[in-house]
């Protein structure tokens, strides 16, 4: 058995991967402040929490120094999930907070690890975004993938980009002073289940929950719908994140997503048709894309972790459309 403080473990990333390691005799320890994460994403089918909430959660805020100190102790690894993120409309217009806020974040947890050193954390696992790869490689249509080699010279076009990378850079440098092993993985546009599909979400549950709701609330999509990314169900990042424990340490920054760029427009029209509904599509060009478009050369994770992608996209729409749907009738 081995323990685990998973950060920001109430996510969609988060939950699922807990709920993945304990089911594989796995301790884990959670931190969360439930910004977007909810408990009851760690229930199990019975509606039971899968980790017990008295002993191993902890809601706490990580901007603040020092706040994991006393769990790091209990665990041997450390998963960092935990950043402030939403969709583009969050994210271009509160660029230096969420910049200040992923800094602290990251700098806090990362010191603390620093402090603990390599004779208590066996490992540290950091998760980046391809948001932090240069503009100048993610504003075009003609998409070729991206490879690792091309994050420097950097330019990312967001404050979030620029916060991940440099949590990245400052876990480098954690490695090279205590020798804790790390591992960064980037990854490229998640979706699935349990999700946030509110005003701070981000493009495919938006969509989907304007779907659901249609007339009742307009069918709208932010730009032209030509921009495009590399969508990556759940499942997949969390088969990444386990086999990195076992084969990604040492190996630096390594990107999660497929080769396959995907328009916005064609989830859109996607959307609407597991919908079954008829829909009239409308697209706000006042409205920020980011990038225009990006995909991934997974060749590094393919050799090192024996990772690739397995699940389709219309396959991964359709399950988190229809847990949308249920969390919708609920209410």
């Amino acid at each position: 058995m081995k323990r685990y403080l998973i950060t920001g473990g109430c996510g969609m990333i988060g939950s699922n991967l807990t709920k993945r390691l304990v089911k594989e005799g796995n301790e884990i320890y959670i931190i969360d402040n439930l910004w977007r994460g909810k408990l009851e994403y760690l229930n199990d089918e019975n509606g039971r929490p899968v980790i017990d909430l008295d002993t191993h959660f902890f809601n706490r805020d990580l901007a603040i120094p020092g706040v994991c100190d006393d769990i790091l102790p209990k665990v041997d690894y450390v998963i960092h999930l935990a950043d402030i993120v939403a969709g583009i409309d969050y994210v271009f217009n509160n660029q230096g907070d969420l910049f200040r806020q992923n800094n602290l974040i990251n700098s806090n947890v990362i010191h603390s690890c620093r402090q603990a050193g390599k004779s208590q954390i066996k490992g540290f696992l950091y998760v980046g975004t391809a948001c932090s790869f240069p503009l100048t490689r993610q504003n075009s249509l003609d998409v070729v993938p991206l490879k690792e080699e091309e994050l420097f010279p950097a330019l990312p076009e967001s404050a979030y980009g620029w916060s991940k990378l440099m949590g990245q850079i400052e876990v480098s440098f954690m490695e090279k002073e205590t020798g804790i092993p790390c591992c960064t993985l980037m990854f490229h546009n998640v979706y699935g289940s349990p999700c946030d599909y509110g005003e701070r979400s981000q493009v495919i549950p938006a969509l989907i929950r304007k779907a659901i709701n249609y007339p009742n609330e307009p069918f709208i999509v932010w730009g032209s719908g030509l921009q495009g990314r590399a969508f990556i169900h759940v499942n997949d990042i969390v088969d990444a994140i386990c086999l990195a424990l076992e084969k990604g340490w040492g190996h630096g920054h390594i990107q999660i997503g497929p080769s396959v760029c995907t328009s916005i427009k064609e989830i859109a029209e996607t959307i609407v048709a597991i919908s079954g509904k008829e829909i009239n599509i409308t697209y706000d060009t006042t409205k920020p894309e980011g990038d225009k478009a990006r995909s991934a050369d997974y060749s590094k994770a393919k050799q090192i972790l024996g990772w690739e992608p397995r699940v389709s996209l219309l396959d991964g729409l359709k399950e988190q459309y229809r847990w949308v749907k249920q969390q919708i009738e609920k209410k």
